[in-house]
């Protein structure tokens, strides 16, 4: 039953496959033919099944911001910051913002090293890892201010900081018309108006609520009254007769020092090289590798104690007049570094006869300061305390010396209550990791600068930096 029901199936499939084929070229046929065939408007029409539309969501590329074409080749671009904008202003001058994802520390030492390498002559430099450069070279005036920024809606990828590099030059080397940026990471507006000079330069002098001290030497302030005769030697330690130095060849310092050298230099406490007074024009050299002398030391180590504590005169260090009985016999009333040699020998800071060295009645001014010497007469002005008893043991218990047995007796505890100060040591600070001390080996300035930088104990004490910021 089955069986017939599939022939008949099949037999009537191939009589109607019969039938068209024999009318395929009849009337019926064509029409059968053109009602199976596609639309022929569907061919041609993009309209159909949004295809238009897709290519209208395609988005544009953006033309990529460039710098002028006469921007000058001189001035450093940090390589991993993107150009978000270009501005020319009324005064000629120019405006580029840019922004990176790299920290605002890594930022500012790139701009140092490159002002250094290339001799800028700084004008301006930030006291800390955020603020404002300006340098100039030739006729070339730029201003470089750095300020890291919050990222208020960062996606899932992105950074929740970023730094923003702001850069103006003046091709004349005119002064900037428009003010400093802030720095402040708040993003408060900029002021519209700028101050007139005279009240801008009394803006961080004493009386004014702004001011974070100390009093360097060009400041505005009115003197203070002296009742020294004219007739006295000069014997004002440097912080009231030094300027604040912006030295040209900081690079040549280890990359490690050359803050404390910038941070010492805008407090005005380092001198520069004695060889300048011999006819060198260049004013402006650290010479930092150079070896510093004892006499060279001792003014150091004064200025930067007193700068520090400006506030606070118990842990000033005073200075003497000619009147005072010498303490060593080669350094006369007449000796220029008198008053400083003398301070330190009447505080205790170093041996002398009044300290009851017998021995110690030369005090060789102009013999190289060894790292002992400098351990020796720092860590008092540290501790503010007697040094500990310290033995040779110790010494190598604590610091691994391998060479601790050629340190002097009386240094030994100095190096002793050094370690005992943690991460804020000295020989840590200056020398890094090492395992020779080598005590007779001589101290370059960069190494004494680094020395200078703080003074204090771990967790109570105070940097150069600290100063520059206000926080005294």
């Amino acid at each position: 039953m089955l069986y017939c029901k599939r022939l008949v199936v099949l037999l009537s499939s191939a009589v109607i496959l019969s039938s068209l084929t024999a009318c395929a070229n009849s009337p019926i046929g064509k029409n059968l033919e053109k009602s199976f065939a596609a639309d022929s408007r569907l061919q041609n029409n993009n309209n159909i099944f949004g295809a238009n539309q897709t290519l209208q969501a395609t988005p544009q590329p953006q033309p990529t911001l460039k710098l002028p074409a006469d921007f000058p080749a001189d001035i450093p671009i940090y390589p991993n910051a993107q150009l978000q904008s270009v501005t020319p202003d009324a005064e000629g001058q120019f405006v580029g913002l840019w922004q990176s994802i790299d920290p605002s520390n890594f930022i500012t030492s790139f701009y140092r090293s490159q002002f250094g390498a290339n001799n800028w002559q700084i004008v301006q430099q930030p006291s800390d890892d955020t603020g404002t450069f300006e340098a100039r070279r030739n006729n070339l005036l730029v201003r470089v201010t750095i300020q890291p920024k919050s990222v208020t809606s960062a996606t899932a990828n992105q950074s929740q900081t970023l730094t923003e590099l702001r850069i103006d030059y003046s091709p004349n080397g005119t002064a900037f018309a428009s003010p400093i940026p802030s720095t402040d990471t708040t993003a408060t507006p900029n002021p519209t108006t700028t101050p007139n000079t005279e009240v801008a330069s009394n803006t961080n002098q004493p009386g004014s609520p702004d001011f974070i001290g100390p009093v360097l030497p060009n400041s505005n302030a009115a003197p203070a009254p002296t009742t020294t005769p004219t007739t006295t030697p000069t014997t004002t330690p440097t912080t009231t007769t030094q300027t604040a130095q912006q030295f040209s060849d900081i690079n040549k310092a280890p990359q490690q020092l050359q803050r404390y050298i910038q941070d010492l230099g805008t407090l005005g406490v380092l001198t520069t090289s004695t060889n300048q007074a011999k006819g060198n024009t260049n004013t402006n050299l650290f010479e930092p590798g150079k070896v510093i002398t004892r006499r060279e030391y001792a003014r150091w180590l004064i200025a930067a104690n007193n700068a520090m504590y400006a506030s606070n005169p118990a842990k000033q260090i005073r200075t003497v007049s000619e009147i005072t009985q010498p303490a060593f016999t080669d350094v006369p009333k007449t000796n220029p570094d008198f008053a400083f040699i003398q301070g330190l020998a009447e505080a205790g800071i170093i041996p002398s006869t009044l300290s009851g060295d017998s021995t110690e009645v030369l005090f060789r001014p102009d013999a190289p300061l060894t790292r002992e010497q400098l351990l020796l007469w720092k860590l008092p002005l540290d501790t503010r305390s007697a040094l500990p008893t310290a033995n040779l043991e110790a010494v190598k218990q604590t610091w691994g010396f391998q060479d601790a047995g050629k340190i002097d007796s009386r240094a030994l505890r100095a190096v002793l209550a050094d370690y005992q100060n943690g991460e804020q040591s000295n020989i840590r600070r200056v020398f890094g990791f090492t395992t020779l001390f080598q005590p007779k080996r001589t101290v370059t300035r960069a190494e004494a600068a680094a020395a200078l930088w703080y003074f204090g104990t771990q967790g109570d004490g105070i940097s150069a930096a600290d100063v520059l910021k206000g926080k005294i």
